[in-house]
């Protein structure tokens, strides 16, 4: 999403809007493009074995292409969102939003839903901070990790 002379930055709702147009489509390298080249992603409730936080766009792209992949080979697809409730912070960078990610093992047609809170710094329509709140035992719990 570049910005030039000719266009007014993206807000912070935009750019959440935009980045999961990338996601629901699994091109999670355009998601990662929606990151500043020195954007950090925080993941506070990481499993074990998995980073809590990635520093640089090309470390949130190296660490989501192979996410991307074992949800494809799962047959996952994201249905769509739900419940989203999105937050506008007094900082003007800043956005909030808490939604619920609607999905299902395309195979089986068995559904799962995972809630999310998501907060995300945008400077220049980039994201220069995010942070991913999402319960992984989901995953567990369902068999699909």
């Amino acid at each position: 999403m570049p910005n030039d002379s000719r266009s007014a930055a993206a807000t912070p709702r935009e750019v959440w809007e935009q980045a999961h147009q990338h996601v629901r489509a699994y091109d999670l390298d355009a998601f990662a493009d929606m990151f500043a080249p020195d954007g950090v992603l925080e993941l506070p409730f990481a499993p074990p074995g998995i980073p809590r936080r990635l520093n640089g766009r090309e470390a949130i792209r190296e660490f989501l292409a192979p996410a991307g992949e074992a949800a494809r080979s799962a047959g996952r697809r994201i249905k769509g969102y739900s419940s989203v409730v999105v937050h506008e912070a007094t900082d003007p960078e800043v956005v909030i939003v808490e939604f619920d990610l609607d999905g299902e093992i395309v195979a089986t047609g068995e559904t799962y839903q995972l809630s999310y809170i998501q907060v995300l710094r945008v400077r220049n329509s980039r994201i220069v901070w995010m942070r991913d709140y999402m319960d992984p035992r989901v995953f567990a719990r369902s068999g699909d990790s």
